[in-house]
């Protein structure tokens, strides 16, 4: 079965990643071997990461992130408690109005 064509998006920002982890990798002394023996990843496994290769599973660059201290960063991306889209839709399917049942509790804390 044929693989389906990265959309140029998920292209772009995977590349741009890549590039973030190269510079911030520099920027730290690091060389790549010694970030490949820190991740657990071969040398060739951080070079294709650092070109922005689409096929490199996204746990090299959570441990690249990792390795970084930058982990946080990716516990954040999809934050549901300040995801607007998910919250106004979910907001969008809230009743009009709420009937209290007959001899219940009203629901009042």
């Amino acid at each position: 079965m044929p693989e389906s064509p990265v959309p140029i998006p998920v292209e772009r920002a995977i590349r741009k990643l890549g590039g973030d982890i190269s510079l911030a990798r520099r920027r730290r002394h690091i060389s790549q071997a010694s970030l490949a023996e820190r991740m657990g990843a071969s040398l060739s496994t951080v070079r294709r990461m650092e070109k922005g290769d689409a096929r490199i599973p996204i746990h090299f660059f959570a441990r690249a992130l990792h390795v970084f201290g930058e982990i946080q960063a990716l516990e954040h991306l999809l934050d549901t408690p300040n995801d607007e889209i998910g919250l106004t839709l979910m907001d969008e399917r809230l009743p009009k109005r709420v009937r209290s049942k007959s001899g219940g509790p009203s629901g009042a804390l």
